[in-house]
């Protein structure tokens, strides 16, 4: 993996991580997301799919995160300037977005943003809108999320303060989650530990960028878009993602009903590869379908 600091015109540093070009002639360049809170290093686990279909990971740390510069108070929208100027100084120019967790609303935002360079997006595990009309957002979540987020949704100060005796809750994970951090997915300890070792101010801009407007609208993303979402999930609820469903016009829900916020990405991590590898040579079929798995 290729790491290397981009200077964007307004000044700011974003570390980005390329897998480069050597994996195949024509790649299948995929921009991944990364959660909240982690670095923005490509899912090692899926790897080796990855390389069964010659796809080359781009991603970057989002503002605040590991090696690039702090933006209090961004907004979801904003990832899609940034990753329009890595794709560039990349050379790149059509890709697909792939995000998990809070990685999700920034791949829409690619997708609603970017609409000549997205040709397909994946969010996995994703949130939906603070202000979706008929959601009741909190539904479902963990206690420790709802209180995390709902902190978010009175303001910075209240934030802060809630992060200052913040601690880790088991209970947000299923027992499928825990199953998986344990085993293979246990890759996200490389991603976790470095995002919160400079304390918690990139969390806390992600998640108030969450429950604030975020700059685009999903109904306005054209590019064919996947949804996976685990039935189980106490992070971000499978009601976001039936939401999601029901307000882009162009995605298809697939729900894993025993799956968490994790072990989904165990289930669905190489089909949604797959799904963006079909949708790049056109093989895809048409239709939007809502198949449980």
């Amino acid at each position: 993996m290729n790491e290397t600091d981009l200077e964007l015109p307004d000044g700011r540093t974003v570390h980005i991580y390329d897998s480069g070009t050597d994996r195949a002639a024509d790649p299948l360049v995929v921009f991944w997301h990364h959660g909240t809170p982690n670095i923005g290093a490509p899912p090692a686990p899926l790897f080796p799919a990855a390389d069964r279909l010659g796809v080359r990971w781009v991603s970057y740390d989002r503002p605040g995160y590991g090696r690039s510069t702090p933006l209090p108070g961004r907004s979801v929208a904003l990832v899609a300037a940034d990753v329009a100027a890595v794709t560039a100084a990349l050379g790149i120019g059509r890709f697909a977005v792939m995000g998990h967790s809070g990685g999700g609303p920034h791949a829409l935002a690619c997708a609603a943003l970017l609409p000549d360079r997205v040709f397909a997006a994946v969010s996995v595990a994703g949130l939906a809108p603070f202000d979706a009309d008929g959601l009741d957002w909190f539904a479902g979540m963990s206690d420790s999320g709802r209180a995390t987020l709902g902190a978010a949704a009175a303001g910075r100060a209240a934030k802060e303060a809630h992060e200052a005796d913040a601690t880790y809750d088991p209970e947000m994970f299923t027992p499928a989650d825990h199953a998986a951090l344990a085993g293979e997915w246990s890759w996200f300890g490389d991603v976790v530990g470095p995002a919160v070792a400079a304390g918690p101010s990139a969390l806390i801009d992600d998640d108030l960028a969450y429950v604030t407007p975020w700059g685009f609208d999903p109904a306005v993303i054209e590019a064919p878009v996947l949804l996976r979402h685990g039935g189980e999930d106490r992070i971000a609820p499978s009601t976001h993602g039936q939401w999601l469903a029901a307000h882009c016009p162009t995605a298809e829900l697939r729900l894993s009903p025993a799956d968490g916020h994790i072990s989904v990405l165990g289930t669905a991590g190489a089909e949604a590869l797959d799904w963006l590898s079909e949708h790049r040579s056109g093989r895809a079929s048409t239709g939007r379908t809502d198949p449980t798995r």
